[in-house]
């Protein structure tokens, strides 16, 4: 029997793509947490003109006590989930004692608190500070992973309506697909919903959340949804 990597075996460096347009409605700046059993969205402003013309690393944060509200939804939603105690000092000293500015600062230090939180150890780096470039988005991504020495690069099924798969053969790179199969687990009870924040599985799964996603498949081409 083949062995299960763990999450932190599957990648040897994270690169967070910052360099690229901000999209609205996007996942960039919000997520989703669980409110009487339906995903309830929990969003981070950002100035107006901003996201219709900056890049991720360029666009601001709105002012405002939105924060300290973000906060308090957190406890109320999660005040009885099993490993409230375990998780929600970490998510309060992150969020209440943030000042940031710009929303990538944001996202750079709350991925520094969920890789704590999960255990994780795997290294990441800003796209932009390599300066790299490309045409289009295939070459962008392969010049990425050839900069870094990277023999395989996982992709997300959605980017293989524009991935160039010759590009990455030509660079001697293998590109795999992440075939996400949706973990469950008990929540307060009915049906279970998915695609919530990982707030939602660390409330519930405490430490083992990282046991609980483990290793995802990998095939060649994104399967049919």
């Amino acid at each position: 029997m083949a062995r299960v990597l763990r999450p932190h075996e599957l990648a040897d460096v994270f690169v967070i793509y910052d360099n690229v347009q901000f999209d609205k409605g996007s996942w960039r700046n919000r997520n989703r947490l669980l409110a009487a059993g339906k995903p309830q969205w929990i969003t981070a402003p950002v100035m107006l003109k901003d996201h219709l013309t900056g890049t991720i690393r360029e666009v601001r944060l709105a002012d405002g006590p939105w924060r300290r509200k973000h906060v308090q939804t957190i406890r109320t939603l999660y005040g009885r989930a099993p490993f409230f105690d375990w998780c929600f000092p970490s998510l309060e000293r992150y969020l209440a004692a943030d000042a940031s500015t710009h929303l990538l600062d944001l996202c750079v230090r709350g991925v520094g608190v969920f890789r704590e939180l999960l255990g994780l150890a795997t290294p990441f780096r800003l796209a932009s500070e390599l300066g790299l470039g490309g045409e289009d988005r295939t070459q962008r991504l392969v010049a990425i992973c050839a900069h870094l020495g990277a023999t395989r690069y996982i992709a997300t099924n959605a980017s293989a309506a524009y991935m160039r798969d010759e590009l990455w053969s030509q660079a001697g790179i293998e590109l795999r697909y992440q075939n996400y199969p949706h973990p469950t687990y008990p929540q307060f009870g009915g049906s279970f919903v998915s695609h919530l924040s990982a707030v939602d599985a660390l409330m519930f799964v405490g430490p083992g959340t990282a046991a609980l996603i483990g290793h995802p498949p990998l095939g060649q081409r994104a399967q049919s949804q």
